[in-house]
């Protein structure tokens, strides 16, 4: 990809909507793949009560909408302001209690997880019936949208063709019980093909800290996977 289009796949731009300021990008079609659509707001004459607690509105008891169900709810019910990047708000905006907890979870994937994947990890690779791994570096392109593997070959995943992701794991750490990722086994979809393309990432055996790294990757891209598959559901 050339600099000039990767320019302009990562272009930006500053827009306004009932629920606040958004950075997104230029062209719709370059948007995260974790990304969420802003939601319906529930038409205020369909919303007589709180949604939560069910108190009438009035003069005293104002209706606000959550800003990622589109639901209402008295001030009480919603007063918390939480940022939501999955929607990229440049501010924190207003969210029921259930909400803000989601959102309070996933700011997690944002301030550690993404820079785990977007640094990469160096796995051996292996493609479909190949026999003979191939090691290269595996990372989340800077627009979220690909996952590029380099080494003496290359390829570039669209996140979006993803279809299986699993992720392999051994062991257990004794009187905690918690498996180890090691490995990932995915499948994604070329264009024009009728089946789908397998790859199977095992982290390498050295003691250089690479392995620990690639586990940190691994354990990352699980977390991208429940977001991505909870984005096709929305």
């Amino acid at each position: 990809m050339s600099s000039g289009v990767a320019a302009r796949c990562d272009a930006k731009k500053l827009v306004r909507s009932p629920s606040g300021l958004r950075m997104v990008p230029e062209h719709r079609a370059f948007g995260s793949p974790f990304g969420l659509e802003e939601p319906q707001w529930v038409p205020d004459k369909e919303c007589p009560r709180c949604m939560q607690c069910d108190a009438k509105f009035d003069f005293i008891t104002r209706k606000h909408h959550c800003r990622r169900c589109g639901k209402c709810f008295c001030d009480r019910c919603c007063s918390q302001k939480v940022p939501l990047r999955r929607m990229c708000f440049v501010d924190p905006v207003r969210q029921c209690a259930e909400c803000a907890l989601v959102s309070h979870r996933e700011a997690e994937f944002y301030d550690k997880q993404l820079k785990v994947l977007l640094s990469g990890a160096t796995f051996l690779v292996t493609s479909g019936d190949s026999e003979k791994p191939e090691t290269m570096v595996c990372r989340l392109s800077n627009n979220q949208r690909c996952l590029i593997l380099d080494g003496d070959s290359h390829r570039e995943i669209e996140i979006a063709h993803v279809c299986t992701v699993q992720i392999l794991t051994e062991g257990f750490t004794p009187g905690v019980g918690s498996t180890r990722a090691t490995g990932m086994f995915l499948q994604y979809t070329v264009p024009g093909a009728e089946a789908a393309t397998q790859l199977r990432l095992m982290a390498g055996e050295d003691a250089n800290g690479s392995k620990r790294q690639a586990a940190a990757w691994l354990a990352a891209m699980h977390k991208a996977t429940k977001l991505l598959y909870e984005s096709r559901d929305q």
